[in-house]
């Protein structure tokens, strides 16, 4: 199965969160109402020196998304 790069979630004790998971290199979940990120992959500082680009570029990428669903919602 190919996943979606990133998903929405939620959870019915988390009332007020809500969250994008971002599913490929670098691993992450993303608390959209308080900015906290969760990295599920491993990296040392010198890796993420590294790929400064790629997570810099993902983590805007989650907040791209997540805007682009939100209006969907809405509209």
């Amino acid at each position: 199965m190919k996943l979606p790069k990133y998903l929405i979630a939620d959870n019915a004790s988390l009332q007020d969160d809500i969250f994008v998971l971002h599913t490929e290199f670098p691993r992450f979940l993303i608390n959209m109402n308080n900015d906290e990120i969760e990295w599920f992959d491993e990296f040392s500082q010198k890796e993420a020196e590294e790929n400064a680009d790629i997570i810099e570029n993902s983590v805007a990428g989650a907040y791209r998304f997540f805007e682009t669903e939100m209006k969907n919602y809405t509209d």
